[in-house]
């Protein structure tokens, strides 16, 4: 999730662990601290982009290394709050406030790799996008209730209902996504498109409305669905997957690399004289954010480049905007392309 939504949830934690032993002020500062620590993986330079992608929400974000390091943290927050009799409560809420991140971060789509140091295998429900209003206002709301209270009152209530509320939002998704999976299977099989691995996942900032990607073979299909749309028809666009130029790559470990942690939702493709992989789960056509050169053409022959380059799309906002909110709302409406 971004960088907000992770901030809130470890001040959410810190404060509902603490309860009234310390100032919720603190509590909820060193919470979103502890919440906010395993990202600083994003400063690491692995060496090239693809590496970065695909090495980010690795062992920062393992539980067995975050329990691991919540014991230090929690007895050196602790010594500096001046409780050192508290140090147990403080690393539990230092081990809540961290453990959680990658569990939120496991329900989207991008790919957690929860099991390390055992598999490096990455975890991705995806049933929530990566920002979504719905689910971080609840925490922001309760967490800054009960600091203003300074406990008092009904603002520990207030933070446990923001926990409740956005932990309920999770369910949700979880539950729409399983609806609309349901649906697109039902569609897809009566379009005769017999799908090798289906990704449902929702599209920016809401979880009405939802793309479904169908690989099948050397194409793929995009399509979307609302929870408001009446009827169970879905419109599916063909794309190439580009399975033809696999040989060219298939020896680059980038190559290698995005095939596996895309989970197979991969697409290649040559743009301005240049090969590059697409990973499909994150955008949608035609603006993909991780998409990477890796060969140039020269003559009937590619070459690898001595860099991977990323060269990842961005949308049209505006456009993008009004036929997002118009689709979401149950408008058939096509995409934008």
């Amino acid at each position: 999730m971004d960088s907000l939504s992770q901030i809130a949830l470890g001040a959410a934690v810190g404060v509902a662990v603490m309860g009234r032993r310390t100032a919720v002020w603190k509590a909820a500062a060193w919470g979103a601290v502890a919440g906010t620590l395993p990202d600083l993986d994003v400063l690491i330079d692995q060496g090239d982009p693809i590496r970065n992608m695909v090495l980010h929400r690795a062992e920062t974000h393992a539980p067995f290394w975050l329990t691991l390091f919540a014991l230090p943290l929690g007895a050196a927050v602790a010594w500096m709050s001046g409780q050192r009799a508290l140090w147990w409560r403080w690393v539990l809420a230092m081990w809540a406030a961290l453990v959680t991140h990658p569990l939120l971060d496991a329900m989207t789509v991008y790919g957690t790799q929860l099991g390390l140091p055992f598999t490096n295998h990455p975890y991705g429900v995806g049933s929530i996008f990566i920002i979504d209003p719905a689910y971080t206002l609840p925490l922001l709301v309760g967490t800054i209730w009960a600091v203003r209270s300074g406990g008092a009152g009904r603002g520990l209530a207030a933070n446990a209902a923001g926990l409740v509320l956005s932990t309920a939002y999770l369910g949700w998704g979880v539950w729409a996504q399983q609806h609309v999976t349901g649906v697109a299977r039902a569609a897809l099989a009566a379009q005769g498109i017999v799908a090798d691995r289906l990704l449902v996942t929702p599209a920016p900032l809401n979880t009405l409305l939802w793309r479904v990607v169908a690989v099948q073979g050397s194409s793929y299909h995009e399509g979307f669905r609302s929870l408001l749309d009446t009827g169970p028809a879905m419109v599916f666009d063909r794309f190439d997957r580009g399975t033809a130029l696999w040989p060219a790559v298939q020896g680059q470990d980038g190559a290698q690399r995005i095939a596996a942690f895309s989970h197979g939702f991969w697409a290649l493709g040559e743009r301005d004289g240049r090969l590059h992989i697409t990973d499909l789960r994150m955008g949608q056509e035609p603006a993909y954010v991780f998409s990477f050169a890796l060969a140039q053409r020269q003559g009937d022959a590619w070459v690898p480049l001595s860099q991977v380059q990323q060269v990842g799309m961005r949308p049209d906002v505006g456009r993008a905007w009004a036929w997002l909110w118009r689709r979401a709302l149950g408008q058939p409406v096509p995409p934008p392309r």
